[in-house]
């Protein structure tokens, strides 16, 4: 089983995603990966093959504005969280995609909530790696400097940003052939720099974690808050909170990952896949 790269048009908008099927009839269903803030589809390599490996279907796109999907002018594209829930929709419509089991991950990633809160009737399960879930939930101040109009523009344009960001965020080292895949659109191009600043402006994260907190107190399926616990940004008294919060507490799960940080997937994927593909499995 190989990870296969493919590009759609949807619009005037195309999207890059990484898909990764299971070999023979026997599949267990579709899984979505969601990436962060400033990270890409590559990220969850290992976990879509141990997926597959297990008969699931994975997709991880790369949201627009990031990796290798369309960076379309602020004037063409909002970058509000309301523009990104109606793209990824027209996306999962034009991969006929109905229902899903939905992995998200980082700042970026809280979008998704709000898509499955939006459609409810498409996401199966839910799985949180460190996202932002609370009010009590902060832009860290290396991300807000990337709204600050001269500051932004300049540190958007480094593609060293993406080393200090996710080594910070990890707390570990990253090897430069990683590394390279996730500069590379900014050694190419000043309109991932663009996106990306436009992408921090408009998160509008104060509304969206009131919009989050308030609509999963209704949230009625199986959900998965898989935490490092070394995050720098987003505590675990955010998760526990959130996940004290939910109504179906026989169909909530919560587990540490001790050494990971915030981006858990980028070393601890295995240890993720230990906890995400038996609650994918599960009966309840």
């Amino acid at each position: 089983m190989a990870i296969n790269e493919q590009k759609i048009q949807v619009g005037k908008l195309e999207w890059f995603y990484r898909e990764i099927s299971p070999l023979g009839s026997n599949h267990l269903g579709t899984v979505i990966l969601l990436h962060g803030l400033p990270s890409q589809s590559y990220c969850w390599g290992e976990i879509m093959e141990d997926l597959a490996g297990k008969g699931f279907r994975a997709i991880a796109p790369d949201w627009i504005g990031s990796g290798k999907s369309s960076k379309p002018h602020r004037r063409d594209f909002a970058y509000t969280p309301t523009a990104f829930i109606s793209a990824l929709g027209e996306f999962f419509a034009a991969l006929e995609i109905s229902q899903f089991s939905l992995v998200i991950q980082g700042f970026l990633g809280s979008v998704g909530l709000q898509y499955a809160l939006q459609f409810p009737e498409q996401v199966q399960r839910l799985a949180i790696l460190n996202t932002p879930l609370t009010t009590a939930a902060k832009l860290p101040w290396s991300m807000q400097q990337w709204t600050i109009p001269l500051v932004g523009e300049m540190l958007t344009q480094d593609p060293l940003l993406i080393d200090r960001t996710l080594e910070k965020g990890t707390c570990y080292s990253i090897d430069d052939q990683y590394l390279d895949v996730y500069r590379r659109p900014f050694l190419t191009s000043s309109e991932a720099g663009r996106s990306l600043m436009a992408t921090a402006q408009n998160l509008q994260l104060a509304e969206a974690m009131i919009a989050i907190s308030a609509g999963f107190q209704t949230w009625e399926k199986p959900t998965l808050v898989c935490w490092g616990m070394r995050d720098p940004w987003l505590s675990f008294d955010l998760a526990a909170s959130f996940a004290s919060s939910l109504p179906q507490k026989s169909m909530v799960e919560t587990t540490q990952l001790p050494e990971a940080g915030h981006y858990p997937q980028e070393h601890f994927s295995g240890q993720i896949s230990e906890v995400l593909l038996p609650f994918l499995r599960r009966q309840f």
